[in-house]
């Protein structure tokens, strides 16, 4: 298959004042994430590195746990309450969350300590992903196609509509709809679009993924998208490159997908499994772990071609996962799990 390019011209929305005054006002009636002992064991949706020597997990309550060993965790302070999908570190101090109510935080030392940098609960829409290329560039996604690019650090966002993601019956519908009515034009761009689930950075190539098979590709930071051509109809959550370079993407009901010419084909990858498929974790050693919903995990030593089950007794749901110290360390409904893994 190939890469179908559209140029386009994106449409950058900056919030209309009335998201300012909402925010302004929903900022006054924040309460903060109170510190829980039983934080280490309520719902986490995930987990990534702070540098070489530490992790942090992130999930509902607005709960940022820190370990340097994966066995003992520290609670952040945190200034909201609000679920928090997914964090990201671009080194061991700078880091970024985002969540529900369009939250995004932002830590300079480590995790320890966090501040709100965006808090939209009027929007009623989840973030879902983040990524920092740098200290000062950055770009959130989440439900419904929302995009929020930030150039100074995460000081101030702003809103971008990608219409190149859309169908050609629905990029003619709206440009038509803008025409006759911009009222109406607006609220349809506010939901039209998938839910963009993930960000995948590779170098100088930034993939998204999402709902409805969207899997796409930007050489610009997410400015533009070229879109893959379609293989598959179902949501993607999670993919990576293996050691060798080749690509491996994951998503419902078990579903594994491989390429071995950066995705100008595909090919699905038999897992036996109907298990919604959440994370893909690559370790140093050649293994690829797959993570899904009803304690799923999924091993393979062959760059991905094959894969071997190797299901968690407590049926728990996989969210997100990350190795660590030689253990592979996952985020769950019942919160973080060392899992079990076959010995040699």
């Amino acid at each position: 298959m190939r890469l179908f390019v559209v140029f386009v011209v994106i449409f950058f929305i900056s919030l209309p004042p009335a998201h300012a005054d909402n925010e302004t006002a929903s900022r006054a009636n924040i309460v903060p994430a109170t510190e829980s002992a039983l934080a280490s064991k309520s719902l986490l949706l995930d987990i990534s590195p702070v540098g070489p020597n530490k992790v942090v997990a992130v999930g509902q309550h607005g709960h940022i746990l820190l370990s340097s060993d994966g066995d003992n965790w520290q609670q952040a302070n945190v200034p909201v309450r609000s679920t928090l999908t997914s964090v990201y570190f671009l080194n061991d101090q700078l880091g970024w969350a985002v969540g529900h109510d369009a939250t995004i935080l932002h830590s300079s030392d480590g995790g320890l300590n966090w501040k709100i940098q965006q808090y939209l609960p009027a929007l009623e829409k989840p973030l879902l992903d983040i990524y920092f290329k740098d200290a000062q560039q950055g770009v959130a996604v989440g439900s419904y196609g929302q995009v929020f690019r930030s150039e100074d650090g995460g000081a101030t966002w702003h809103s971008e509509f990608h219409q190149e993601l859309l169908p050609q019956d629905d990029l003619e519908y709206i440009n038509e709809l803008k025409t006759e009515d911009e009222e109406a034009y607006l609220d349809e761009i506010a939901f039209i679009l998938p839910h963009f689930n993930s960000l995948v950075p590779d170098g100088n190539t930034l993939y998204l993924l999402g709902e409805m098979g969207l899997l796409a590709k930007s050489i610009d930071f997410g400015l533009t998208w070229q879109q893959f051509d379609s293989f598959y109809q179902g949501s993607f959550f999670s993919m990576g490159k293996t050691q060798k370079g080749n690509l491996l993407a994951a998503g419902l009901r078990g579903h594994i997908f491989l390429s071995l010419n950066n995705g100008l084909n595909w090919q699905e990858v038999a897992t036996n499994t109907t298990a919604l498929l959440n994370d893909i974790v690559f370790t140093n050693d050649e293994r690829i772990f797959v993570l899904g919903n009803n304690g799923m995990l999924l091993i393979s030593t062959d760059e991905g071609e094959s894969f071997m089950q190797r299901p968690q007794q407590d049926g728990k749901a996989l969210i997100a996962g990350i190795w660590f110290k030689s253990k592979l360390l996952a985020v769950s409904d019942v919160g973080i799990k060392v899992l079990s893994l076959p010995k040699g």
